[in-house]
């Protein structure tokens, strides 16, 4: 079965519908999401990406992310899809979006709108395997650090977005950003 992304522009309207591989063949601007799950000690949930999915394979990164599929609302998809990846549910607060474009492996791109949000949890995930190959809480100054140290071993977006999420949620602060790469 095909997959669909919605297609939008730079103030997330929608503009049309593409199959997911090849938006991210022609690195057409579509909608995404990204969630960031922390325990009530402050700790941030991290998944690693099961190494055959189709980019970024065996990399760390925020807790969930995905696409709504067309006519399905953001933050529904969202909640699906941490369901679905991570094998629990919480609520989730959108802290900001913001726009990017990025050249990954296989010769694929990433160019979303990325909604991002938070969720407080503190029960252990039961990921699916086919999504995720591990997981871990960490301490945000811990992975601040190591994505410093080594950022090849994490998302794109995850390292665009990890200092502002740190900063929102501790702030809660709201908003948009375009983020040019």
């Amino acid at each position: 079965m095909k997959e669909y992304v919605v297609l939008v522009n730079e103030r997330d309207e929608p503009v049309g519908i593409d199959e997911k591989l090849q938006a991210h063949i022609d690195g057409v601007l579509h909608r995404a999401f990204s969630v960031f799950v922390f325990n009530s000690r402050g700790d941030l949930l991290l998944q690693q990406r099961h190494p055959g999915k189709y980019h970024s394979g065996g990399l760390w990164s925020n807790t969930c992310c995905s696409h709504p599929r067309p006519g399905e609302a953001v933050e529904h998809a969202a909640r699906r899809r941490l369901r679905e990846e991570m094998g629990f549910s919480c609520d989730l607060e959108r802290l900001f979006g913001f726009v990017y474009k990025a050249q990954l492996d296989h010769d694929l791109y990433e160019h979303e709108y990325d909604h991002v949000f938070v969720g407080s949890y503190d029960g252990a995930p039961e990921p699916n395997g086919a999504e995720v190959s591990g997981w871990r809480w960490v301490r945000p100054e811990q992975v601040q650090a190591a994505v410093a140290e080594d950022p090849s071993r994490y998302t794109y977006w995850f390292r665009l977005a990890l200092n502002r999420v740190l900063h929102a949620a501790g702030e809660g602060a709201y908003g948009t950003a375009v983020i040019r790469s």
